[in-house]
């Protein structure tokens, strides 16, 4: 009975991230004992600059469907796209029970309707606890930029697991129900073996500024403008959207939203009535001709200035019911996401062209972020006092800053650990350990309906591509004798006009001609080996000319 108990004993917990550490996105986290797995989150990340096509970016989800059997639930923290964006794409190839609050399920089911599948979904609330498999889990509210976010109190057969999902600490939320710090310390009390904490913040000193700011700021613009108001804010942040709403009724004026995600997003949280709208306050984005000016506010997506959101097709006259006109105030109640930087600055000066009048985060206070800065992530640690700390959610530079606040508190070097997807933690008693075994986690790319089929070798053509073009030789050649019968044509694209260099492409195509030659001399019928000494001999001699190293593809038919 004995041998059974330590046997027991010596079986850990296995805690493997899969996404989400070392970038901003793709959120997703694997707990696994024996013959249980526990998934925390399953989020996308959008492309970087040389992801070029590629419209997101996905978890790795084998390691999950070669244990599929094992799979209890996924738990979700809160409605963002970093965390349940690539759920359609997990029920594609698993069919796992989902676990949230009713806004982050509500989201989720409008993403699981455009791609037509369903799910099995099951409606948690904050202070609820359930067991999934051998995991104990006890739920508790946390505040963030999108309502009904949680944090996860896990017990596992090696201790409890605090997972802090996304959040800030606002006393004052605009939805008067505040982070539960008596919970949080309740938690702790009990005894906590590993933390994982949102890290986004980390670098930043001090505290969030309240939600309640925003809407201080909010209504000084309304109350000094007669003109018509346009406010870009991010669909999910339904407490965002409501102070709009409010802010748009204490001045008497009507409302009309723009973007598909948005009109999504208001409907669902006023259905299930996270979203309070008067009567006669909302009216239809194509009847608005006919309210005053001074008299309209119009919320839209396109905070982050993506090509094809609802303020991008304004600015660029392409909207069927909104032109911007000069006098029109726009706010961008958002910060740019890490890496759309450039498209928001974009969008603020086709804007400002029109003569629009912009507001954003660097000039006024109409964003507050939803991540905690450095006093309140100490406050959390003080307050759950985990005897082991793994951060999350953010890149190194994150990462390893929160890890410096962890040491700062008190907590030994050697109880943090910074870890990359893939890599694995042991959990037993009162010890976790970083282990040797790995799990294969790249990252999936999604270009229109291809999942996984563009990797780093299409990627980089695709640069290559990018950033010298392509030059096409064509040649038909008689296979027996290996004679030249017709070219070699040369034909290029996004290398140079060809009509105002003719002289290098004459000169390219006698090259050809020459190592064909050449080929048909030496009795060479390997084709394979004709294709690369063609291209060989024509990068030598455009490099020299162009100093540009343009893709060659040498295309022979068979005569």
């Amino acid at each position: 009975m004995k041998q059974t108990e330590n046997n027991k004993e010596n079986h850990a917990v296995k805690l493997i991230p899969l996404g989400g550490l070392g970038e901003i996105g793709k959120n997703i986290t694997v707990l696994e004992y024996k013959d249980d797995i526990l998934v925390i989150d399953c989020g996308l990340a959008f492309p970087d600059d040389e992801m070029f096509g590629i419209d997101i970016v996905i978890p790795d989800f084998s390691y999950l469907v070669k244990n599929s059997e094992k799979i209890r639930g996924v738990i979700l923290t809160h409605g963002h796209e970093d965390h349940i964006g690539a759920i359609p794409y997990l029920l594609k190839e698993l069919d796992v029970p989902l676990y949230g609050t009713r806004l982050t399920l509500g989201l989720v089911e409008n993403k699981l309707k455009e791609h037509g599948i369903t799910a099995k979904t099951n409606v948690i609330k904050a202070g609820q606890t359930l067991k999934l498999g051998v995991f104990n889990i006890e739920t508790l509210r946390m505040t963030h930029s999108v309502a009904d976010a949680l944090g996860f109190a896990i017990e596992t057969p090696a201790g409890v697991v605090f997972h802090t999902g996304d959040f800030k600490i606002d006393y004052t939320p605009l939805d008067g129900e505040p982070i539960d710090l008596q919970q949080l310390a309740r938690i702790g009390s009990k005894g906590v073996l590993l933390m994982l904490a949102d890290s986004t913040n980390a670098e930043r000193k001090g505290y969030t500024p309240s939600e309640k700011t925003v809407g201080v700021t909010l209504e000084n613009i309304f109350r000094n403008s007669t003109s018509r108001i346009l406010a870009a804010t991010f669909a999910s942040n339904v407490h965002r959207l409501q102070k709009i709403i409010d802010t748009a009724v204490m001045f008497n004026r009507k409302v009309a939203i723009s973007g598909r995600s948005m009109v999504n997003v208001v409907s669902l949280a006023t259905e299930i009535g996270y979203l309070k709208i008067p009567a006669n306050v909302l009216v239809d984005i194509n009847k608005i001709k006919n309210i005053k000016d001074s008299e309209l506010v119009i919320i839209t997506t396109g905070s982050q200035g993506e090509p094809m959101s609802a303020l991008s097709r304004m600015a660029a006259n392409e909207h069927k019911a909104v032109q911007i006109k000069k006098g029109d105030m726009v706010i961008l109640s958002s910060s740019p996401i890490p890496g759309n930087e450039k498209t928001v600055s974009n969008i603020v000066n086709k804007l400002l062209e029109k003569g629009a009048e912009v507001i954003y985060s660097d000039i006024a206070d109409i964003h507050v972020t939803g991540h905690a800065c450095a006093e309140e992530l100490k406050l959390v640690h003080m307050l759950i006092k985990p005897k082991f700390f793994m951060p999350v959610h953010g890149e190194y530079r994150h990462l390893r800053e929160h890890g410096k606040i962890a040491e700062n508190l008190g907590m030994q070097k050697e109880k943090i650990f910074i870890l990359s997807n893939g890599e694995t933690l042991s959990l037993k008693k009162n010890q976790v350990q970083k282990t040797k075994e790995t799990v294969a986690c790249s990252p999936v790319m999604v270009d229109g309906l291809g999942i996984g089929d563009v990797g780093n070798i299409v990627l980089r053509d695709r640069k290559l591509l990018s950033e010298a073009g392509l030059i096409i030789v064509i040649a038909a050649i008689d296979k027996a004798t290996g004679e030249i019968c017709s070219g070699p044509d040369i034909i290029s694209r996004g290398f140079v006009y060809v009509r105002e260099s003719e002289d290098l492409i004459e000169s390219a195509k006698q090259v050809a001609i020459d190592r064909l030659l050449k080929c048909q001399q030496e009795n060479t019928k390997d084709w394979g080996a004709m294709k690369n000494a063609v291209r060989t001999d024509l990068q030598n001699f455009i490099y020299q000319r162009t100093k540009r190293n343009p893709v060659i593809l040498p295309i022979f038919m068979e005569v």
